[in-house]
């Protein structure tokens, strides 16, 4: 079983500000995307796809202030104070999600506890005309303090069969989660010092994020 990249999660305070630094940091302003009614959240969306990383997206991701505050903690930890501290000096790279190739999610959510990564339990979730299964954690935390990925399974769509190039590519992910190492491909890196780092070529150069330390769960 292989896990391969589907995409990056930038938390921010709110989408205005995940918006204004993407134009800032990376040269583009996303303007697709939606809302998560579940969840209490919405986001936008942007295609990295590269050789080495097809299928490819980032996804900056905010508390939509309009919808209900859900029952449960929201994902990624949006819920969380210290993280919302962190977000209040800017938008940071939280957390990736692997989409789960030849197998299905429930197969590898059990290879990942093996790995002792709980990446937490399979629901369903949909935004738009996307269907998916997710693997989301009752806490909300990221497992690994974001270094171990949330386990995605599509339905028919995926986001970028409808993206345009953005411009940026996804060039080198690496992950500080060495014990994951036989479910990933060869193109991640796991001896990072940072729980996730991603290397981003886009219109203002090469631009290098990394997940604040934090936590691990």
């Amino acid at each position: 079983m292989r896990l391969a990249p589907d995409h990056l999660v930038i938390a921010a305070r709110t989408l205005d500000d995940g918006v204004d630094w993407c134009d800032a940091t990376l040269g583009l302003r996303p303007g697709a995307g939606g809302q998560h009614l579940f969840m209490g959240t919405h986001n936008r969306v942007f295609d990295v796809s590269s050789a080495r990383f097809p299928r490819s997206y980032v996804e900056i991701i905010a508390v939509d202030p309009s919808l209900p505050t859900p029952a449960h903690p929201r994902w990624f930890e949006l819920d969380d104070s210290a993280l919302q501290q962190q977000l209040a000096r800017g938008p940071q790279l939280v957390h990736w999600v692997a989409r789960v190739d030849g197998d299905d999610i429930e197969t590898a959510r059990a290879a990942m506890l093996r790995a002792g990564a709980d990446c937490g339990d399979v629901t369903s979730a949909e935004r738009g005309t996307l269907r998916w299964r997710i693997t989301v954690r009752a806490d909300g935390c990221r497992a690994l303090a974001g270094a171990a990925p949330a386990l995605i399974e599509w339905a028919d769509a995926h986001p970028t069969d409808a993206l345009t190039a953005s411009g940026v590519r996804l060039e080198a992910l690496h992950v500080g989660a060495p014990a994951l190492r036989e479910l990933l491909p060869v193109a991640i890196g796991c001896d990072a010092a940072a729980p996730l780092v991603a290397v981003l070529a886009t219109p203002r150069g090469s631009v290098t994020l990394t997940t604040p330390l934090m936590k691990e769960s």
